[in-house]
C-alpha cells in the first residue's frame, strides 16, 4: 500500500470506518464482495490512483464515511455501498468497466456511469442555483440512488471542511450544498440530512452571524430537548384525560432556520415567536376532525397564554394547495414563544407526502411533475419493505422533453427535445441564428441539423454571408426560430421583389413602353402568381425573363385592342386625369371640343408652341405627345383609331418643365453664367442642376420651368452664347 497516501492519523480512522462498514452490513455485504472491494483499493492506492485531490481531503475517508451515512440514512444498499467505494477508481480509469461488471453486476455499472456523468457538470462551471442546472443533474443521474448518493457525500464532505484553509474551495462547497442539494433532500423527505446541510452551509459562509446566534441561544441540545419536555408533559396529560388519540412531536428549529426568519421578520433571537415547535398529531375518524383538533386548541390554550395575532386557521379554510392545520403560538415555561401545531393523521399525511408537498408548505417552487415523481421516491424511503430495490426501479425520465446544453463559457439552457444546433443559435440571439454556419459541439465540427444531447457544449460558428433559407423551417423545432426565420425571410424577399419590380420597369423603358399597371396585373395573374411579391423575386432570382413578360404584356395588350377594333375613339370614357391638368379652353381636341381633360406626357413633355397629337390610353384618359415623341409614334403605328388631333390654343400662362443638355469647357464661373442667364429671362425658373466635368469638359442637364416654344428657343441661343458652352440641346 502507498504508504504517503495516508496521514499517520488518518490510519486509525479509516480502520475505524471499515469495521463500522462491515459491521452495520453484515447482511448485504458478503465476505466475498468485502474482500474484492478491499483488494481493488489496495491495488489502486498501492499504483497511485486512488489519490487524495488537489484540495488535500483524502476520497478513502470521504467515501467511508459516505457509504455510513447511507446506511444509517437510507437503509442498507449492498450496490451503492460498492458504488461509492468504487467510483473513484473508475473514474482514473484503474478498473474498467468490463470489470466491475464481470465482479459486481450491471446495476453498479449503471450507479457509476451515472455518478460519472454527473461529474462532468462541474467542469462547466454553471451556476448550481439555477432551475435548468438541477434538471440537467436529474436528467444526466439517471437513477434516483445516484441523487441521494451525491446528497449524502455532500453532507459527509461537509462535515469534513470545517475549517479547511482554502475558503474560496469551501465557500462553493457551501453554496452548491445550499442551492442544490439540501433543496433535493428536502424534496426526498431527508430532512435530517436537508437541516444539517443548511446549517453546515450558513456556518461556513456566515461563520459570524453562525455563532452570534448559537451564543444568543445560549442553550445547550440537552437544555432545550429538556425544555421541549418539560412543555409536553402537561399537554399530553391533558390531551389524555380528554380520552384523545394522538402522537406528539417537539424540536428546536435549526440555527439556519432561526436566521431565515430573523430576516424576515427583521428581528432578534429573543423576538422570534417559535423557536421552539410542538406538533400535535391527532388519531380519530374523518368526520370528527375539526372538533377533535378544536377541542385540542382549547386544552393547550386553557394551560398556555396565545397569541391571538398568531393564529392560523387552515382547517376552516384549507389553503388552496390543500393544506389542513391549526397553528397557534403560545407562552410557554420561561417566557418563551413557542408554536403549537394541531393537526390529524391524515391531514399530516396530505402535508408531508400527499396533496400539499411539504416543501410547498415551506416555499420552496415546485416543478409540477418532479414533485410527483419525488412523492414516489419519498414513499420508497419511508417504507420499510425493501426501499433500495424499490428504487432500482424508479424512473428518472422526468426531463424527457427537454435538453439542457452549455455555452463556452457554461451558460446553461433548456430547450425542447429534439432542438437543434440550429435551434440553439436563434434561442441565443436571432442575428446569430442568422447568420448561424454550423457549430462546434464539445469541440467537434457539427453541421446545424445536429440534434441536441443534454450536457453538450454548443460553439455557434456564423458568416457575414449566411443567410436564412426557406428549407430551414424544416430543421428547426422552436417557435422562436420558426417565427425569426420566417420573419428574416420574407424582409429578404421584399428587397428582392424591389429589385425585380426595378429591373422589369427598366426593360420596359428600354423598349420605351409606357407601362398600363392594370395591364401588367393580368399579365402576372395569368402568369401564376397570387402576389406581385413572388413575381418580382422570381424576376430577380432569374426565374423568369423579363423579355417573356414583355413579350406577354404586349401580347395581351394586343389581344385587348383587336377587341376593340370596331369602336372609335368616341366610344372611350374619358377619365380625369391624374397628374397636371387644365380645364380652360386653351387645348382644342378633335373637332374643335374644347375643354377636356387630358395629361400631358411625361416620356417627352410637350409645352406650348410644340406640335401635339392626343392618344387615348386602355383607361381612357386622354394623353398629350409632341408629334415626333418616338413613343407616341410607336402606339400610333399599333392602334391609329387611338389618335386624337389635338393643337395648343390661346396663352397657356404656365411654367412647363424643359430638361437641356449643356456640353462645354469647364471652366471657373461657367455653371454661374449659365444660372445667372435663367434667372434673368422673364416667366423663366430654374428648378434643378447637374454637372458632370472629365477631360477638361463638362456635361450638364438643366431642368427649367418655361412657358412656351418661343420662349425656350431664345433661352437656348442666349446659353450657346455663353462663353464656354459648346452645344444646348433639349432632351424630350
Amino acid at each position: 500500500m502507498n504508504e504517503g497516501y495516508f496521514y499517520d492519523s488518518e490510519k486509525p480512522i479509516v480502520l475505524s470506518l471499515c469495521r463500522e462498514l462491515i459491521r452495520k452490513n453484515r447482511e448485504q455485504l458478503s465476505v466475498a464482495d468485502i474482500n474484492r472491494v478491499h483488494a481493488i483499493i489496495k491495488e489502486g492506492i498501492g499504483q497511485n490512483h486512488y489519490r487524495r485531490d488537489k484540495y488535500g481531503i483524502n476520497p478513502t475517508i470521504r467515501n467511508l464515511n459516505t457509504a455510513l451515512l447511507l446506511t444509517d440514512n437510507i437503509g442498507p444498499d449492498r450496490n451503492m455501498i460498492i458504488a461509492v467505494l468504487l467510483y473513484n477508481l473508475c473514474r482514473s480509469e484503474f478498473i474498467p468497466e468490463s470489470q466491475i461488471r464481470a465482479d459486481f453486476g450491471d446495476d453498479i455499472v449503471k450507479l457509476i456511469s451515472g455518478l460519472m456523468k454527473v461529474s462532468l457538470l462541474y467542469k462547466r462551471q454553471a451556476a448550481v442555483e439555477s432551475e435548468n442546472f438541477h434538471k440537467l443533474l436529474l436528467t444526466f443521474a439517471e437513477d434516483i440512488r445516484v441523487i441521494i448518493i451525491m446528497i449524502v457525500d455532500r453532507l459527509a464532505i461537509m462535515r469534513a471542511i470545517n475549517h479547511h484553509p482554502n475558503e474560496k474551495f469551501v465557500h462553493d462547497i457551501s453554496n452548491e450544498a445550499k442551492y442544490l442539494y439540501a433543496p433535493l433532500a428536502h424534496r426526498l423527505g431527508l430532512y435530517k440530512i436537508k437541516s444539517e446541510l443548511e446549517d453546515l452551509s450558513f456556518k461556513y459562509t456566515n461563520r459570524e452571524v453562525f455563532t452570534d446566534i448559537a451564543r444568543k441561544l445560549n442553550e445547550t441540545k440537552v437544555v432545550r430537548d429538556k425544555y421541549i419536555a418539560d412543555f409536553i408533559a402537561p399537554v399530553k396529560d391533558a390531551l389524555e384525560k380528554a380520552g384523545l388519540k394522538f402522537e406528539i412531536k417537539g424540536r428546536t428549529k435549526s440555527i439556519s432556520s432561526i436566521w431565515n426568519k430573523m430576516k424576515n421578520q427583521n428581528a432578534d433571537v429573543k423576538d422570534i415567536f417559535d423557536l421552539f415547535a410542538i406538533r400535535i398529531i391527532l388519531d380519530t375518524p374523518l368526520e370528527r376532525e375539526k372538533a377533535a383538533c378544536w377541542n385540542a386548541y382549547s386544552i393547550v390554550t386553557a394551560m398556555y397564554t396565545a397569541n391571538t395575532s398568531r393564529l392560523k386557521d387552515w382547517l376552516t379554510i384549507p389553503k388552496s394547495n390543500g393544506y389542513e392545520s391549526l397553528h397557534i403560538t403560545v407562552n410557554g415555561p420561561g417566557n418563551k414563544w413557542v408554536e403549537v401545531q394541531i393537526r390529524t393523521r391524515r391531514m399530516d399525511e396530505i402535508a408531508e407526502r400527499g396533496l400539499a408537498a411539504h416543501w410547498k408548505y415551506k416555499g420552496i417552487k415546485s416543478e409540477g411533475g418532479l414533485d410527483e415523481w419525488m412523492n414516489n421516491v419519498r414513499d420508497m424511503l419511508e417504507s420499510g419493505n425493501g426501499p433500495a430495490e424499490l428504487m432500482k426501479n424508479a424512473s428518472m425520465h422526468i426531463y424527457d422533453k427537454e435538453v439542457f446544453v452549455f455555452t463556452p463559457k457554461g451558460d446553461l439552457y433548456k430547450l425542447p427535445a429534439g432542438a437543434t444546433l440550429l435551434d440553439f443559435a436563434f434561442h441565443i440571439h436571432s442575428k446569430v441564428g442568422s447568420t448561424c454556419i454550423g457549430g462546434k459541439v464539445d469541440g467537434k465540427n457539427q453541421k446545424i441539423t445536429y440534434k441536441l444531447k443534454s450536457g453538450d457544449t454548443i460553439e455557434v460558428l456564423t458568416s457575414s454571408t449566411q443567410t436564412p433559407k426557406l428549407d430551414w423551417l424544416n430543421i428547426v423545432v422552436t417557435s422562436k426560430a420558426k417565427n425569426k426565420i420566417k420573419q428574416s425571410i420574407n424582409e429578404m424577399k421584399a428587397k428582392h421583389a424591389d429589385l425585380g419590380k426595378e429591373l422589369l420597369q427598366r426593360r420596359f423603358k428600354n423598349k420605351k413602353i409606357e407601362v398600363d399597371e392594370a395591364m401588367l396585373m393580368k399579365v402576372i395573374k395569368k402568369t401564376g402568381y397570387k402576389n406581385v411579391t413572388d413575381f418580382y423575386y422570381d424576376i430577380h432570382h432569374e426565374a423568369l425573363n423579363p423579355a417573356a413578360i414583355i413579350d406577354s404584356y404586349i401580347a395581351l395588350e394586343n389581344k385587348e385592342n383587336e377587341a376593340a377594333q370596331h369602336e372609335t375613339a368616341e366610344n372611350f370614357i374619358l377619365q380625369p386625369a391624374k397628374e397636371e391638368t387644365s380645364t380652360g379652353d386653351t387645348l382644342m381636341i378633335g373637332e374643335n371640343i374644347k375643354g377636356i381633360n387630358y395629361k400631358l406626357s411625361k416620356c417627352c413633355n410637350p409645352i406650348f408652341g410644340d406640335e401635339i397629337v392626343g392618344f387615348i390610353s386602355s383607361e381612357g384618359a386622354i394623353k398629350i405627345h409632341r408629334a415626333d415623341c418616338p413613343n407616341v409614334r410607336h402606339l400610333l403605328d399599333k392602334y391609329p383609331y387611338r389618335r386624337i388631333n389635338a393643337r395648343w390654343s390661346g396663352k397657356m400662362g404656365s411654367q412647363y418643365a424643359v430638361t437641356l443638355r449643356i456640353l462645354g469647357h469647364d471652366d471657373i464661373g461657367i455653371v454661374t453664367n449659365v444660372s445667372s442667364v435663367i434667372n434673368k429671362e422673364k416667366d423663366t425658373s430654374l428648378r434643378s442642376i447637374s454637372i458632370d466635368s472629365h477631360d477638361g469638359l463638362f456635361q450638364g442637364f438643366l431642368v427649367i420651368g418655361i412657358g412656351d416654344t418661343r420662349s425656350l428657343d431664345n433661352l437656348i441661343a442666349k446659353i450657346k452664347n455663353i462663353k464656354g458652352v459648346k452645344d444646348v440641346q433639349r432632351t424630350n
